[in-house]
C-alpha cells in the first residue's frame, strides 16, 4: 500500500454488456491471486443465471466470487444491502492479504462502492408501489420531479423500476442529494472494458443466441412455475421481461423475441457506456491490443505489486 493512500486498495473492472468483463475479471483474479466481488444487480438473486449472464459454477471455481446468489428472487435486495455486503467482502479479502476485484456492469452498484455513498436502507413501501405500478414512465418521471428534482434529473426516465424506487425513497423523507453524500472507503483503480460498436453488437447477438439455445427461455418458464409473478419478472431486466412477454404470447415467434430483445440489449449497452463515460477517472482498456497485459501492467503500477 502506498504511504500517501492510507485507504485500502480496490481494483474495479467495469464495462458494458457482452464486453467480456467477467472473463477478464477471472483472468486478473487468477493472475494476482485475488477474489471477485460481483457488481451486478441481478446476479445477487438465486435462479437468475442465463438471463443475468452469471458466471458458470466452473468459472466461479477458477476464482472465488462474492455476492452471487445471496437473495431470493421474490425478495427485494436494496442498494444499501448490497453496499454493506460488498464492504464486508472487500474488507475480508484485503485483510487476508489478497486483492479484491470489483467486477460488473451495474453503474449504481459500482458508484455506491467507489464513491462511498451514504445510503439509508429505505424498505419497500408496498401500498405505494401498487399505486405507482399503474403509471407510465412519463407519469412516474413527473411525480418524481415534484418529489425530488435532483433524482429526476439523474435517473433514466424510461426505467420505471428506478423511478418507482426513487419516489419510494423520496416518500420516506430522503432526497437524492442526501443519498449521494460521499465517504469513500477505498483507493480505487477503475478499468473499463468496451468494444467498438460493430464488434459489440456482434458479441451481443452471439451471446443472445447462445443463451437462448442454452435454455434461457426454460429458465424463465421455470421461475414462473415456481410462483415468481410476471410483474416481478418484468422488473428483473430485459431478458426476463421479453421472455415473459414471449411466454404470454405477446411476442408471436422466437425470431421476434430475438429481434426485439437484441435491440433492447444493444440500447442498454449504449446506456451503460453513457453512464460510465461520465467518470473521467476510468481508464479504458484498448481492446485492439493485448488488453489483459495492459490491465496487469496498470494494476501493478497502481498497487506497487
Amino acid at each position: 500500500m502506498l504511504s500517501d493512500h492510507p485507504q485500502p486498495k480496490l481494483a474495479v473492472l467495469l464495462g458494458t454488456n457482452a464486453s467480456g468483463k467477467s472473463e477478464l475479471g477471472i483472468r486478473l483474479a487468477s493472475h494476482f491471486g485475488g477474489e471477485i466481488i460481483s457488481a451486478d444487480s441481478r446476479q445477487v438473486y438465486r435462479g437468475l443465471n442465463l438471463g443475468s449472464g452469471k458466471v458458470t459454477p466452473e468459472q466461479a471455481r477458477t476464482a472465488p466470487h462474492h455476492l452471487l446468489d445471496v437473495a431470493d428472487v421474490a425478495d427485494y435486495y436494496s442498494l444499501a444491502q448490497y453496499q454493506q455486503a460488498a464492504y464486508h467482502a472487500i474488507d475480508s479479502i484485503a485483510e487476508a492479504g489478497k486483492m479484491p476485484l470489483l467486477v460488473g456492469g451495474t453503474g449504481l452498484y459500482i458508484s455506491a462502492i467507489v464513491e462511498g455513498y451514504e445510503l439509508a436502507d429505505v424498505p419497500p413501501n408496498e401500498p405505494l408501489r401498487a399505486e405507482l405500478e399503474n403509471l407510465s414512465p412519463a407519469q412516474l418521471a413527473e411525480r418524481l420531479e415534484r418529489a425530488d428534482p435532483e433524482a429526476a434529473s439523474r435517473i433514466d426516465r424510461k426505467n420505471s423500476r428506478r423511478l418507482i424506487r426513487a419516489i419510494e425513497i423520496a416518500s420516506a423523507g430522503r432526497t437524492h442529494a442526501a443519498m449521494r453524500q460521499r465517504s469513500p472507503r477505498y483507493h480505487c483503480l477503475q478499468l473499463g472494458l468496451s468494444r467498438p460498436k460493430e464488434e459489440l453488437e456482434k458479441r451481443i447477438e452471439k451471446r443472445l443466441q447462445d443463451r437462448l439455445a442454452g435454455g434461457m427461455i426454460e429458465e424463465v418458464a421455470g421461475l414462473r412455475r415456481r410462483g415468481v409473478s410476471d410483474i416481478r419478472l418484468e422488473k428483473l431486466g430485459l431478458e426476463y421481461r421479453y421472455i415473459t412477454r414471449y411466454l404470454r404470447g405477446e411476442l408471436a415467434t422466437l425470431d421476434e423475441l430475438q429481434l426485439q430483445l437484441g435491440i433492447a440489449i444493444r440500447q442498454f449497452a449504449k446506456d451503460q457506456l453513457t453512464w460510465f463515460k461520465r467518470d473521467q477517472r476510468i481508464i479504458w482498456l484498448d481492446t485492439t491490443k493485448d488488453y489483459f497485459h495492459e490491465a496487469c501492467d496498470r494494476i501493478r503500477a497502481w498497487s506497487g505489486a
